[in-house]
């Protein structure tokens, strides 16, 4: 089976949303696909707000967590890194355009809009049966020596 970046670059991290060692987590798994960086995640239950809809704080941290991938994964290709910088959010916005069904996979597709030397602006959205059901655009920092999510990964 294909690693994921989180796998790869990270596979201590504990992050709730993406890190491979979370036993509780949602284990999200980020694929690179040329511009994008893409990923399918199959919601339970327990993430539900309501039957059969998944719970907005869900949402937002998946989009979160997939677009912060995005945002290191980006960077380490720009400057020739043979790993990526520790990202952390800065900012980030989730629109919720409709209500997200949970009886199949989400997918996540990801897209750097624009970046600077430490940072990347990420635009994605979260997929189901075809439609769009939330959006998300974000700043995502490369931490620092100092910064205590530093050595996160």
């Amino acid at each position: 089976m294909e690693q994921s970046l989180q796998e790869h670059y990270a596979p201590q991290m504990v992050c709730f949303g993406c890190g491979p060692a979370n036993p509780k987590g949602l284990h999200i798994r980020s694929f690179a696909r040329g511009a994008e960086v893409v990923a399918e995640w199959q919601p339970e239950t327990y993430h539900e707000a309501f039957p059969g809809v998944l719970s907005g704080g869900i949402i937002g941290t998946l989009l979160d967590c997939h677009s912060n991938w995005t945002a290191a994964y980006h960077l380490m290709q720009r400057n020739g890194l043979s790993a990526p910088p520790c990202t952390v959010t800065a900012d980030y916005a989730i629109k919720l355009l409709r209500p997200t069904p949970t009886d199949a996979p989400v997918e996540l597709i990801a897209t750097v809009v624009e970046s600077q030397d430490d940072r990347a602006i990420v635009e994605a959205k979260l997929i189901a049966h075809g439609k769009v059901c939330a959006t998300c655009r974000g700043t995502f920092v490369a931490v620092k020596p100092g910064h205590p999510a530093y050595h996160r990964w």
